[in-house]
Parts: structure tokens; C-alpha cells; sequence
């Protein structure tokens, strides 16, 4: 099982515009993820569609794998440095401008290595019920009379 790893920093894009484009293509073969890239209507498809092919590239110069044999395993979008900048408003005011940037990661696997690394470590089930002990029921306190005193 071989993994091949490409990353693209500081994509001058907002990580969350970009994870609306790599929800789409996460888990998918190489050949659908492209065409459903090519033909999306959103501006961050056009870096994530660059680094899919980079990681193509990378797996077929670097490790000899055939891409027809590959799928995206894991593709992340996390955020990157923000570019803090004003904008002037009325009466001498100034407001924050957030320029954000983003750091797109792709992992690509083999098609039969995918259910290997993406299965969730599950607890192993119990192959026998223990029987619960029932506690005894705690005695109750004598409760004692207190004495009413009128003493001055």
C-alpha cells in the first residue's frame, strides 16, 4: 500500500470556500474527480484540480503507480496565515479586513488500501455479559427525639 502526499500552502483562497470543492471529490478515483473539477462553477476548484494533478504526477514519476489504480484518501483544507488589513468606514472609523489563506493537503491510495486506512478503530465486542450484583439496601438511622427545651 503506497501513499503519495501534495500539499499546496498559502492558497490565497478561505479555507471554507475551498472545502465546499474537496467535499466533493474526497473518496473518489482520479478520473471523476477531475471532470467533476473541470466542470465546477467555484474558483477554488481551479488549486485543488492543480494539486490533484501534482500528486498524480507525484506518484507516477516517484513511485511508478498507474493512476487509473489510485483514489483521493484523505484531502484536508486547513487554514493558513490571515492577512489582517482596514478598511475605512464613516466618521474616521476603520474596520478589519481578514485576508485568509489556506493549506490543501491530498492524500492518494491505492483503490484496495482505502476501507484499510479510513475504517475507525472499533471497540471489540463482549462475548459474554457479566451478571450485575444488586447492592443490599442500606439500614435506615434511628432517628432520635430532640427535646423540646423552654429554658430562658
Amino acid at each position: 500500500m503506497q501513499e503519495v502526499i501534495a500539499k499546496a500552502r498559502y492558497v490565497r483562497m478561505s479555507p471554507r470556500k475551498i472545502r465546499l470543492v474537496i467535499d466533493a471529490v474526497r473518496g473518489k478515483n482520479i478520473a471523476s474527480a477531475r471532470a467533476q473539477l473541470r466542470f465546477m462553477k467555484k474558483a477554488a476548484a481551479l488549486p485543488v484540480l492543480t494539486l490533484l494533478d501534482s500528486a498524480v504526477a507525484n506518484a507516477q514519476h516517484n513511485f511508478k503507480l498507474d493512476p487509473d489504480a489510485l483514489v483521493i484518501q484523505k484531502i484536508t483544507a486547513d487554514g493558513g496565515p490571515v492577512l489582517h488589513r482596514w478598511r475605512a468606514r464613516a466618521m474616521g472609523r476603520a474596520a478589519p479586513i481578514r485576508k485568509r489563506t489556506t493549506h490543501i493537503t491530498i492524500v492518494l491510495g491505492e483503490k484496495g488500501a482505502k476501507a484499510a486506512t479510513t475504517a475507525k478503530a472499533q471497540k471489540p465486542a463482549a462475548s459474554e455479559e457479566k451478571p450485575v450484583k444488586k447492592a443490599a439496601p442500606k439500614a435506615k438511622k434511628a432517628v432520635k427525639a430532640k427535646k423540646a427545651t423552654n429554658a430562658k
